[in-house]
């Protein structure tokens, strides 16, 4: 089956409706690739560990953006974040990506994570995914679901997956307990993994 973007439609709904959807999609940055295993979800203003939960901010203002986009952000002054915004436009909410499967030109993920001693690790963690994909804040505000955009999110066939599993966030400190982080059970590029 050839790869499709993904559509608006099926990202407008809340985050954490559309997180366990995004497990087993594939990010794609020119030639480089992963297949997405773990995901988590972040609200607006109802969700304490949000970008969005106080209001509006240039930071956070692709969070606020119509489903498709791409909101990156700088966390701990060295790391790149992406998250797929979803819901509708003017409404905060947004899945972060915290781990996938390389797919396309390792050779590139390879150069650009030179600390990942194997390929299992290119990819295992928001800001190694990122590293490993080029991602940086020139890409905020992207929309992923043009196929003419730099980075894309699509829909390659893969079937979804047999087991998902939810647990706590992680590297929140407010409603860390919430259980919006989703990963697929056994995948081996999960970043960490905690009983569900």
């Amino acid at each position: 089956m050839p790869e499709r973007p993904l559509g608006r439609p099926e990202l407008d709904a809340t985050p954490v409706e559309v997180a366990p959807r995004l497990l087993g999609t594939v990010l794609r940055h020119d030639d480089r690739a992963v297949r997405i295993c773990e995901v988590e979800a972040y609200g607006g203003a109802d969700d304490p560990a949000s970008h969005a939960h106080r209001r509006r901010t240039d930071r956070n203002r692709s969070m606020f953006a119509g489903p498709g986009t791409l909101y990156v952000y700088f966390v701990y002054g060295m790391h790149w974040c992406a998250n797929v915004v979803c819901g509708p436009d003017g409404t905060a909410g947004a899945v972060l990506l915290r781990g996938g499967q390389p797919l396309g030109d390792l050779d590139t993920m390879r150069l650009a994570r030179p600390a990942a001693r194997v390929d299992r690790d290119l990819c295992r963690g928001p800001a190694r995914l990122c590293a490993a994909l080029g991602i940086d804040g020139t890409f905020d505000g992207a929309d992923l679901c043009d196929p003419s955009s730099p980075v894309v999110l699509v829909d390659d066939g893969w079937p979804p997956p047999q087991a998902v599993a939810t647990g706590p966030r992680i590297g929140v400190r407010r409603a860390a307990e919430r259980p919006w982080r989703f990963w697929i059970s056994d995948d081996p590029h999960v970043s960490a993994v905690r009983p569900s």
